[in-house]
Parts: structure tokens; C-alpha cells; sequence
């Protein structure tokens, strides 16, 4: 299937009301079509995996072909390059999410590269390490808990970073890594304590929210 054709059926879709409400839930409207993510997904299980046809997609700009791009793309034939690319051309909060959960955590580099970029300066690449490291503990069944451990000082230098969409991806981090299990949910528990004495309002937040769930009898019964 040709990149013209897909991209035409995309801007058939077009829906200028759904853009006016992504925005404001933060999502950046530019190069935005208003496409949900349920359309976006029958979309890719009827195009099937296209790792070719997922660069060219993503080589448009346009914020839901970008998302489309993450769904059909080969993690076989993805490239640290590739992902580097990518990461640098994120500008939304939704499709770097997308992008994390639907390609980047079933790369060989996962682990490596979310410790690597929550390092990084930019917004949204920092983000993606972040969001990059709670997609692991959601999917990742078979990792040991050392992996996640490894995440915790990545957290805890995280935490003060008052940049709205770092500071949710640093917690969201935190929240899944210690719903894992009970060993690390003490781990996450401990890390949101030391977080919560740091003198930052934002790090406070981080540590409050994520103490809140991570303490409820809801998760705690889970766990047992």
C-alpha cells in the first residue's frame, strides 16, 4: 500500500472538532487531524506490518500518520538511529506515548535508551524516557526486578523537573514500576519518600500522587 494512498484516507478523516478538544487536553493541533486512536488502530491491523511504508509515513509530519507509523513499524528492523530520529521529531505528549507503547518498548534498546533520555534537556525527549520506562513495567512480564531498580535514581533526578509533561511521565514511571509486584513496591515506596523530602514543589507532587496509589489497600490487596 502507497504512502499517498494511506495519507489520503487519513485527511478523508479529518475531523476539525475532535483537533478544537485534543487541544485541550494538551495535545499540540498542529499538522492534527482529530483521528481517534481506535480508527488509527483498525487502520494498522489492516495494512499489517510495514516497516518501509512506517518511514515515509512518518517522514509527513502529520501528527496521526506518526501514530499510524508506530503501529505498523517492524521492531525487528528499527534502528537506535532510527529511534533518535524519531525522538527528536516528537512535539505532542500523545504521540510520543504512542510511539513508546507501540514500538520503541519492544526494541533491543528499550531499557537502555529510557535511562539515556531522561537525561536529556528536550521536553519531550526527556518525557520519552520516562514514558518509555512505565510501558516496560506495564508490558514487559518477563523482566527481572533489577531492570526496574536500575530506573530508580533516573526517577528520583526526574522528579524535580517542573515541566508539565516531564513531571507526569516521571510519576506515571514511578506508579507502574511499583505496581509490578510487592518487592518493588516497596522499592517505588521508598524512592516517592526521598523524592517527597526533596525541596521541590514539583518532586512533592510526584511523591504525594504516586504514595497515594501506591499505599491504597486497592493495589496492596493486588499485590498480596
Amino acid at each position: 500500500m502507497s504512502v499517498n494512498k494511506i495519507l489520503a484516507q487519513l485527511k478523508q478523516l479529518k475531523n476539525p472538532a475532535n483537533v478544537a478538544g485534543m487541544a485541550r487536553f494538551g495535545i499540540n493541533p498542529k499538522n492534527t487531524l482529530g483521528i481517534s486512536i481506535p480508527t488509527l488502530r483498525k487502520m494498522a491491523k489492516e495494512i499489517g506490518t510495514d516497516h518501509d511504508l512506517a518511514l515515509d509515513l512518518w517522514q509527513s509530519g502529520i501528527h496521526e500518520a506518526r501514530i499510524l507509523a508506530s503501529m505498523i513499524d517492524d521492531p525487528a528492523r528499527v534502528t537506535r538511529a532510527q529511534i533518535e530520529r524519531w525522538v527528536k521529531d516528537f512535539d505532542s505528549w500523545d504521540v510520543c506515548d504512542q510511539v513508546c507503547m507501540n514500538l520503541f518498548e519492544r526494541t533491543p534498546f528499550a531499557y537502555r535508551q529510557a535511562i539515556e533520555w531522561s537525561k536529556r534537556k528536550e521536553e519531550f525527549v526527556r518525557r520519552a524516557g520516562f514514558a518509555l520506562m512505565a510501558c516496560l513495567a506495564w508490558h514487559d512480564k518477563e523482566a527481572k526486578d533489577a531492570a526496574f531498580l536500575k530506573f530508580m535514581p533516573a526517577i528520583k533526578r526526574g522528579a524535580t523537573d517542573d515541566r508539565n509533561f516531564v513531571r507526569k511521565a516521571v510519576n506515571w514511571a514511578l506508579r507502574n514500576i511499583g505496581k509490578r509486584n510487592r518487592a518493588l513496591n516497596r522499592a517505588a515506596i521508598q524512592t516517592a519518600r526521598e523524592i517527597q523530602r526533596l525541596d521541590s514543589k514539583t518532586a512533592r507532587w510526584v511523591a504525594n500522587d504516586a504514595l497515594r496509589e501506591l499505599t491504597s489497600s486497592r493495589v496492596q490487596t493486588k499485590l498480596r
